[in-house]
């Protein structure tokens, strides 16, 4: 009887112990503590960093920012939630004050102290332009795709530019454009890597030449998969190891399991994203018959040809 009660207890313990991993705890007590810019910092520079301490359990990051200040608020400059501790932005001269909660699912931080902070008027050959899309190393196969990018106080206009050469050679890249907006879209010749960057400019000034980001564009599909095991019509136990060979380029693959009728799916958690080349499938009941494919997926997006289908029996 005690090793019953013991046992009792530790199957207790380990109750409450998974309960508590599943209960999100509360961030309300806790405080976000701004970094930069500084209180009453004063920047030349009209992109500004905006840095704060990360808080334990916090989900996601509320950034606000005012003109001129928070009682007196002129304009609601900014307001975003954010994953990370740090936001990149691009402001015209002014006074501002900004401030952050750290949020989650379930509770939320008081906002921190409010900094000021003012950006001092300057030329724009001192500035630099931030871009927004699409992030650096990005793959993709849309075509045409959207070049998006932050506004710059004095510019009138941003020169685009896109090569295969790393800028090596300016006079002979393969786009470049004067936009008057603060997007274009732009059409790949074909499958390769590129990188693009943007230049605000006026009538009498070229500010400096934004970071250079990374995009491979790619819309031909990878091969087809090979299914390994279980065999065609084969009868096996639960949990069935679903088993298929690896496909040059694929970094995911989409699982079709399908009802006898070989063409409705088992249910909507089909088809699967595996980034293996296994599953354990361990659904349905002695008897069951199924039919299942798997397709390659690469980074780009595009998905292949899916497998020869096969079928099999759960014992």
């Amino acid at each position: 009887m005690k090793n019953i009660y013991w046992f009792i207890v530790f199957i207790g313990v380990l109750a409450v112990s998974a309960c508590s991993d599943l209960i999100e705890k509360s961030i309300s007590g806790s405080q976000v503590i701004l970094q930069t810019p500084g209180n009453n910092y004063q920047s030349s520079s009209y992109t500004l960093n905006f840095w704060w301490d990360k808080v334990d359990n916090a989900l996601d990051y509320h950034l606000q920012i005012v003109t001129p200040k928070f009682d007196s608020v002129a304009n609601l400059v900014l307001d975003t939630v954010v994953k990370r501790n740090t936001y990149t932005f691009t402001l015209p001269p002014g006074k501002y004050q900004w401030r952050v909660r750290a949020e989650n699912g379930s509770s939320a931080t008081p906002y921190s102290t409010v900094y000021s902070f003012t950006v001092l008027y300057s030329s724009i050959k001192q500035q630099i332009t931030q871009l927004v899309s699409p992030s650096n190393n990005t793959f993709t196969n849309q075509n045409p795709y959207t070049f998006q990018w932050q506004s710059m106080y004095g510019a009138t206009k941003y020169r685009l530019q896109v090569d295969t050469n790393n800028f090596v050679n300016e006079a002979n890249v393969i786009y470049n454009q004067v936009i008057p907006g603060l997007q274009a879209n732009y059409a790949f010749p074909k499958d390769q890597t590129y990188q693009w960057r943007v230049r605000a400019e006026n009538d009498t000034a070229q500010a400096k030449w934004s970071t250079v980001n990374i995009i491979t564009y790619n819309h031909t599909p990878p091969g087809i998969v090979t299914l390994v095991a279980p065999s065609n019509r084969q009868t096996t136990a639960l949990p069935v190891v679903l088993q298929w060979n690896a496909v040059a380029k694929a970094t995911k693959y989409k699982l079709y399991v399908l009802k006898s009728d070989s063409t409705t799916l088992y249910n909507s958690s089909f088809p699967a994203p595996v980034t293996s080349t296994t599953y354990n499938f361990n659904l349905g009941k002695s008897g069951d018959h199924f039919y299942w494919k798997v397709s390659a997926v690469d980074a780009a997006g595009n998905e292949g040809t899916a497998s020869v289908m096969r079928n099999f029996f759960v014992q």
